[in-house]
């Protein structure tokens, strides 16, 4: 793994530690009121009311430093999580399965754990859960007490809402995180990294739906495939840092010259393709001079020194095209006779 890549991981385990800390504190107070309430109606001693006390006081925040100071935060969180299960299922036994407490905190254990870590995970925290809850419930001669009056209801309300709506609200967030990042990730599948173009991916869909849009309408578009003469010489005499900043150098000329309806990229190594629509070749020449003289304006250094100029061929779309790669195949024609007649010049098909 790199070091972005680990770095990127330590913030999301992070992320993850600090939202099931948070999660963890409003449960325990909320569920902590329902279980007080079990505890106040049995006449429970001393000692189980200050088990409680820490539980909901001080167990949040013992977890967080477990998870913080360890080396795999997300792994230390996952068995806090485990241990959840655990006292959760002993503070059942020790309300002597009260009915509506004991099923709320069970069903929501049981749902913390599915969305954490799906059905595995779960799997993983059933036996300490039902394993804790079978031996305190020994320990105690196995008290039961089912009914639920109703302070104990009234008492467990805020669990029962406050609590789903709570974890309903952090599961939207990171639905709405993650399709944000999917997006982002689909826009970036779209974009040639080194000059900040659309990438031929991205081009190729455009010019198949606009040739299908010419067929229907005939409304006019040209493509324009544009190579690099003697770029090859630049990267030889002057390394590819050099190659790297005349392929931006084109690619700033094309955001100059083009309009926004037009789609320019870069087509793969020293190639690049726009497509002009509502253009005719007349129009598309225009362009394709502006570009070219641009190019010779800014080039810089090496490119000059190289004599790196642009030969371009342009292709106007007709009921003779299949399909994209034909259109290409004609300006790509083009291109190579201009490079024929001479180079840094425009040629069409």
């Amino acid at each position: 793994m790199g070091f972005i890549e680990s770095r990127q991981s330590e913030a999301r385990d992070r992320a993850f530690v600090g939202r099931m800390y948070r999660m963890r504190m409003l449960g325990l107070v909320l569920s902590g009121l329902a279980v007080a309430a079990v505890l106040h109606e049995n006449g429970t001693g001393p000692l189980a009311w200050a088990l409680l006390l820490l539980n909901v006081a001080a167990w949040p925040h013992l977890a967080l430093w477990r998870a913080r100071r360890s080396r795999m935060p997300r792994e230390a969180e996952l068995r806090n999580l485990v241990l959840d299960s655990a006292l959760g299922g002993a503070w059942v036994a020790v309300m002597q399965f009260n009915l509506l407490p004991s099923v709320l905190l069970m069903a929501l254990l049981t749902v913390d754990k599915v969305g954490v870590g799906g059905w595995r995970f779960l799997g993983r925290t059933l036996p300490p859960q039902f394993g804790a809850c079978l031996l305190v419930s020994a320990l105690l001669g196995f008290p039961v007490q089912l009914e639920s009056s109703m302070a104990v209801v009234v008492a467990s309300l805020p669990f029962l809402v406050g609590y789903p709506l709570a974890l309903s609200a952090v599961m939207y967030a990171l639905a709405h995180r993650v399709a944000q990042q999917n997006r982002q990730l689909e826009r970036l599948n779209r974009i040639d990294v080194l000059t900040g173009l659309p990438n031929r991916r991205h081009w190729d869909e455009v010019a198949g739906s606009e040739l299908a849009r010419y067929l229907r309408s005939r409304r006019p578009a040209v493509v324009m495939l544009i190579d690099l003469d003697n770029f090859k010489e630049v990267n030889d005499a002057h390394g590819h840092a050099a190659g790297d900043e005349v392929l931006r150098r084109v690619a700033q000329v094309l955001r100059e010259s083009v309009r926004e309806i037009d789609t320019p990229a870069r087509y793969g190594g020293d190639e690049f393709v726009v497509l002009l629509t509502e253009a005719d070749v007349r129009g598309a020449r225009d362009v394709a001079e502006r570009v070219r003289t641009r190019f010779l304006e800014i080039r810089g250094e090496a490119a000059v020194s190289e004599h790196c100029t642009l030969s371009i061929g342009l292709a106007q779309a007709d009921r003779l095209l299949v399909n994209a790669d034909d259109w290409v195949r004609r300006a790509d024609a083009a291109m190579y006779g201009a490079k024929a007649g001479g180079r840094d010049r425009v040629n069409v098909a």
